[in-house]
């Protein structure tokens, strides 16, 4: 493999509070919180056995309105969990809003800075 050949680093999720949506996701994907927050509140990162998030704040953050297009998605999450209702639960506990729960095989959410993502059945 060659110096020139990219290889994956990392997800940035935009957000209005960087420490707060990665705290979200450090709980919901069971990963420890951002040991170093930055103390502007402008980044935060966690890291997990899987890879690693970063977040960073953008004033005026104004979040997806999927399925409405009127701001459409860039990105999104599929995240993979072996109970569907368990996970769903855990989700909504730590404050993603169900956004569509017709598929038998994923649902798809809203985290608390209105980012849609999956919940996918493995």
């Amino acid at each position: 493999m060659t110096t020139a050949v990219p290889r994956l680093s990392t997800v940035v999720l935009d957000c209005p509070d960087p420490l707060a949506l990665s705290g979200f996701y450090a709980e919901l994907l069971d990963w420890p919180k951002d040991a170093k927050p930055d103390p502007d509140n402008a980044w935060s990162t966690i890291r997990g056995e899987d890879g690693r998030i970063d977040f960073q704040r953008i004033d005026g953050y104004e979040p997806p309105t999927w399925p409405n297009p009127e701001r459409q998605q860039m990105l999104h999450l599929d995240l993979e969990v072996s109970d569907l209702a368990a996970g769903h639960e855990r989700a909504v506990a730590l404050g993603a809003r169900l956004l569509d729960s017709s598929s038998t095989s994923f649902w798809v959410y809203a985290d608390p800075a209105g980012h849609p993502f999956c919940l996918c059945a493995c």
